[in-house]
């Protein structure tokens, strides 16, 4: 999978549960999710059980951290290591 279907992916996920379908420009590769107020504690286990069910990964404790999970870029980059990872 490449990083821009990643994204992609992790994007719709974000407009359709936590931004309702809003316009996609609201959310660029580096926009803090913690700090604009799209996502909070809850919505960050929904995103780990999307991350987790989608990309057949598993998101460990120590791995929920502000570094891997606040941005579309970070987020694209903790789910590539993971996923390399397994192989």
């Amino acid at each position: 999978m490449t990083d821009i279907q990643l994204k992609t992916d992790l994007r719709q996920f974000i407009l359709d549960k936590f931004l309702y379908g809003q316009d996609d420009n609201i959310l660029g590769d580096d926009i803090s999710f913690l700090e604009k107020g799209i996502i909070d504690s809850t919505g960050v286990l929904e995103l780990v059980s999307f991350i987790e069910e989608t990309y057949d990964i598993s998101v460990d404790d120590e791995d929920l951290i502000p570094d891997k999970f606040d941005s579309l870029n970070r987020l694209s980059s903790f789910i590539a290591q993971k996923m390399a990872g397994k192989q």
